[in-house]
């Protein structure tokens, strides 16, 4: 008699049925997807990146489509924790599967502190992700760039919440272990990456960028090599779960990913392309380890053989 599959994994506290997750920034607050996809089948669902206060985001025009990707320079445009709490949160918390609640700081990593006090009273969010690593705020340096900043922040965060704390990483530095270990060593249950690659695209008749801010950045299946490298990099030097992301498609490209040694992987821009991408990919995960004899998606976890 074959055994069923088992698509379950532990995040921290965080319990999900399955390892799929949307990407922050690329699935709103679950309300835009709801007439595409039944949402109580995803294994999670990340919010749109949250600041204390409202924000306008970046000038127009902030998107443009690139050879296998595309680039974005939105700025993190949010109502603002108030606003979320009253008009996005009610939604959400209906929803029935595992509510992550990305936040960011817009001046002073303290507002970090702030949001993450108002947010771990409310019960209905299973997990906080730290997003220290937005490329498109016009700063010179990211939280995610230093790794004695990042193990700050991480630690004055782990020190107001017991709920499943996530960081989320920036490639665009030398060493992505170096910052994974800080945010490990400060106590976050998880890391994720990668965040975009900051790139550039230039209207060669008006000689302008495509994007109003110059700089922007770049997602989809084009960075996905280096997100799954940095994944197989980060894996052999944390203990801590990761989350892959950067160009997860379908199935295939999913399971680069758990193979490298991600735990679980979130959708970003593919949700763009395929609304339906997510449930492809928990149903072809299910399919692989049923072909593959493996009673666990966590049994595939770093099997790469090199």
């Amino acid at each position: 008699m074959k055994k069923n599959v088992s698509l379950a994994i532990n995040i921290g506290k965080l319990k999900m049925k399955n390892p799929v997750m949307v990407a922050s920034g690329t699935f709103g607050y679950a309300e835009e997807f709801k007439d595409f996809i039944d949402l109580k089948q995803l294994g999670a669902i990340v919010t749109k990146t949250i600041t204390l206060k409202p924000r306008q985001g970046n000038p127009m025009p902030r998107t443009c489509e690139t050879p296998a990707g595309m680039l974005n320079s939105i700025g993190l445009e949010n109502p603002g924790l108030d606003q979320f709490i009253k008009e996005k949160l009610p939604m959400l918390k209906r929803i029935g599967v595992p509510i992550i609640i990305s936040i960011s700081s817009e001046h002073d990593p303290k507002e970090l502190i702030t949001l993450t006090q108002r947010l771990d009273k409310i019960k209905e969010i299973a997990a906080i992700e730290l997003n220290i690593s937005c490329p498109n705020l016009q700063k010179t340096k990211l939280i995610a760039q230093d790794g004695r900043a990042t193990y700050d922040v991480v630690k004055s965060v782990r020190k107001i919440t017991s709920k499943t704390l996530i960081t989320k990483l920036s490639p665009n530095v030398a060493d992505i272990t170096e910052i994974a270990q800080a945010a490990e060593e400060a106590g976050a249950d998880a890391v994720a990456l990668i965040n975009t690659l900051i790139g550039m695209s230039i209207d060669v008749e008006a000689r302008i960028s495509k994007i109003a801010a110059g700089v922007a950045g770049l997602s989809g299946p084009a960075i996905r090599p280096i997100a799954v490298r940095m994944v197989w990099e980060v894996y052999k030097k944390v203990k801590i779960p990761i989350i892959g992301m950067g160009g997860v498609m379908d199935v295939t490209s999913a399971l680069e990913f758990f193979i490298a040694g991600a735990t679980a992987v979130a959708v970003g821009t593919g949700n763009f392309v395929n609304p339906q991408a997510t449930i492809e990919i928990i149903d072809g995960l299910k399919a692989y380890c049923k072909k593959n004899k493996l009673s666990s998606i966590q049994e595939l976890r770093g099997s790469l053989k090199c």
